[in-house]
């Protein structure tokens, strides 16, 4: 029986990887890689070699203007880059990619353009290579990722980001081979996407008059400074392509139905109360949430949703659901007349009607909900896939109950944390996760059934923002944690070592310099000599 080319590739490369002493540092780690003997020697300019489609088209400028940005230009007789397509006579993983440097140049191949795209990342990090020196060595990579879900969040709601900053993150996670941003877009203290059925949200939501300042405190202390900001669709527009052309898929966050004080504000109707309501000024979670009683209510969010959705051509819209207070549902009357027209139980169940009818009105449009595991309370819709972020119970629930999941857990994934325990750092929300940490995450629970393990779909770590405020602590914050991440959900479970990444994040760390990333630097003593 013939092997599957792809399987031929692997097992050709195994052989004698473990003669070469020091080969090149990738991160995350490919599933193979075998250094050959000789060099490639690299001059000031490629020559692309490319189809002359569409998408070869698109990965040609971001190649060149790559290349431009380390100081390298593009010329008919530099050194040669093909990209190729190929047909595989089997199915391969997505992402699948075959790189091989030797002396008529570098050669990326793959069947799709998301795998030569990844190939381009191998490359532009051996690039940036801190030692680089004008020769490559001859080389053997064949890689592909172990999820088909690679995440990071990033919450603009407690703080707001510039649009260029949200592009720079973006570049970032790609350069990292993760596939899919997380984009949550509102919250109770901001509301930061323009609807233009809904102009209150620009003008009222998406404002506050002043932030806490600190840790909720007796007495409470605000900086008395507003604080404001939201996305035209165009410029949403130019994010959503700028992360295409790099094949990141962005998921809007539309919260629903709590952390909804910024759209009560806006329109007070939406709630149980009637208002008046205030932006949120502080943290945690407040009472108001939207009115589930109210037909009102639904009607506002489908037609915030059906502006969503033209702007975000990907798979998934996530409404939340977390932290829901049931407060005012209990003693709405028409909360309550609604849990007794529908045959419910209780407010959690109404929690599941709430959640169930966005969900239908989402699939009718072709587009799948994701939720955080407290939409699993009530009764979990049906075709949701779960975030699980209140450890991993939730998630394996989900996979138990033939759920998609994608694992977040706060201990592991919630890059709000402290990273060291000196008290050193800059404010934070607390907890600690450090980069091995991050790294030891397993993302399949060990007490799934093996029939029950192919419902997770990865992980994804998320960034809250109440105390984040500038891009530059943003990405403190981010990296290197988010270089562990990458080699969890990218690299295969029984190639990663904590030792081996240390000695590879040795070379890493400068390439991360280099792209201005104010990553942070505790695991700079923990370094090893590559």
């Amino acid at each position: 029986m013939r092997l599957p080319l792809f399987v031929f590739f692997v097992s050709s490369l195994l052989v004698g990887c473990n003669k070469s002493p020091a080969p090149p540092s990738l991160v995350p780690k490919p599933v193979s890689l075998k250094l050959l003997e000789g060099d490639l020697v690299i001059g000031p300019a490629f020559q692309i070699n490319a189809p002359n489609t569409e998408e070869g088209k698109r990965l040609v400028a971001f190649l060149e203007q790559a290349l431009k940005e380390r100081s390298y230009r593009t010329s008919p007789d530099g050194t040669p880059i093909t990209l190729q397509g190929v047909s595989y006579d089997t199915l391969v993983p997505e992402g699948f990619h075959h790189l091989t440097v030797d002396r008529s140049g570098i050669h990326i191949q793959s069947n799709t353009g998301s795998g030569i795209f990844y190939g381009i990342q191998s490359l532009l990090q051996l690039l940036t290579e801190p030692t680089h020196t004008g020769e490559m060595p001859f080389l053997d990579i064949v890689d592909y990722p172990r999820f088909p879900y690679r995440g990071l969040h990033l919450d603009v709601g407690r703080h707001f980001f510039p649009t260029a900053f949200v592009k720079q993150y973006i570049d970032w996670l790609a350069f990292h081979k993760f596939n899919y941003f997380h984009w949550h877009l509102t919250e109770d203290q901001g509301w930061r996407i323009e609807i233009k059925k809904f102009p209150a949200l620009q003008t009222i939501a998406s404002q506050r008059k002043e932030t806490l300042v600190g840790h909720a405190g007796t007495p409470e202390t605000f900086d008395g400074k507003p604080h404001g900001g939201y996305y035209t669709q165009d410029e949403i527009r130019e994010v959503v392509q700028y992360a295409s052309d790099r094949f990141v898929t962005i998921i809007p966050e539309i919260e629903m139905p709590g952390h909804s004080l910024a759209a009560l504000a806006a329109y007070p109707t939406l709630g149980c109360t009637g208002g008046p309501y205030e932006v949120g000024t502080k943290w945690g979670v407040y009472p108001d949430v939207y009115c589930a009683g109210k037909e009102e209510t639904f009607e506002f969010l489908e037609s915030v949703l059906d502006e969503v959705v033209a702007l975000f051509p990907g798979p998934y819209v996530h409404i939340g659901g977390d932290e829901s207070p049931k407060d005012r549902w209990k003693v709405c009357r028409v909360c309550q007349k609604r849990i007794q027209t529908e045959g419910l139980r209780d407010e959690h169940e109404l929690q599941s009607y709430f959640v169930r009818r966005i969900e239908k009105y989402l699939n009718d449009k072709g587009r799948r909900l994701i939720g955080w595991d407290e939409i699993l309370e009530g009764g979990l819709a049906p075709n949701a896939t779960v975030m699980s972020w209140r450890g991993e119970e939730g998630g394996i629930t989900a996979a138990q109950q033939g759920h998609q999941v994608i694992m977040t857990p706060g201990n592991w994934m919630y890059f709000d944390h402290y990273q060291d325990t000196t008290g050193n750092e800059p404010l934070a929300i607390g907890g600690f996760t450090s980069v091995q940490e991050v790294y030891t995450y397993e993302p399949v629970p060990a007490s799934l059934l093996p029939e029950q393990t192919r419902f997770i779909l990865g992980a994804q770590a998320n960034l809250w923002t109440e105390y984040i405020k500038t891009p530059e602590y943003a990405a403190y914050m981010t990296y290197p944690r988010a270089c562990a991440l990458a080699e969890v959900v990218w690299s295969p479970k029984g190639a990663r070592n904590y030792e081996d990444f240390l000695k590879r994040m040795g070379v890493h760390l400068p390439r991360l310099k280099s792209l201005g990333i104010n990553y942070a630097t505790h695991l700079e003593s923990q370094l090893k000599p590559h």
